[in-house]
């Protein structure tokens, strides 16, 4: 069992989202997100900068999609999701290494300086994320193969259906 700490982020992403597909297809979409942080100064009465943290963020499946399709470098953002700690031995140097990562619930748009137009998708099938599918991804999604799509009953997997509930 892996522990995570729930986080939110508000900040500015530093590049556009990267998409890519896992081998079984699953979307993935890596970005960074700036955040500013301030101080109150109580000499002066004042907020001042303190410095910026940027945090790396993973999205699977719909939202990978959505977020690559939908956001774009220096947009506001707020993100959902859970930090975890990832740990690794470089492979040159063979030191040990780790980074903090957001694997992201939700992504949207922050409106205090912005608006936006929000537009349904049509809910697709997604893969659950693996541990480390990034390095074997494609920036293309894999054919599906015969017979692999909707359940012979006509209702989505899971039963969802895209109809509203009233």
């Amino acid at each position: 069992m892996t522990n995570t700490t729930p986080i939110t982020i508000v900040g500015n992403l530093t590049d556009d989202p990267e998409l890519r597909f896992t081998p079984s297809g699953a979307a993935v979409a890596k970005f960074s997100v700036a955040v500013n942080r301030r101080q109150f100064d109580r000499q002066t009465n004042e907020w001042r900068e303190a410095g910026t943290d940027f945090h790396r963020v993973s999205v699977w499946r719909d939202l990978a999609e959505h977020v690559a399709g939908t956001l774009t470098k220096g947009m506001r953002v707020i993100v959902v999701g859970d930090l975890r700690q990832r740990h690794w031995t470089d492979e040159k140097t063979n030191e040990k290494r780790s980074a903090w990562e957001v694997t992201a619930d939700a992504v949207g748009p922050e409106l205090t300086f912005a608006t936006a137009t929000v537009t349904k998708s049509a809910r697709t099938q997604g893969a659950a994320p693996g541990d480390d599918t990034w390095s074997t991804a494609s920036r293309t999604r894999p054919a599906v193969p015969a017979g692999a799509g909707a359940p012979a009953n006509g209702q989505a997997q899971g039963g969802y259906s895209d109809e509203p509930p009233f």
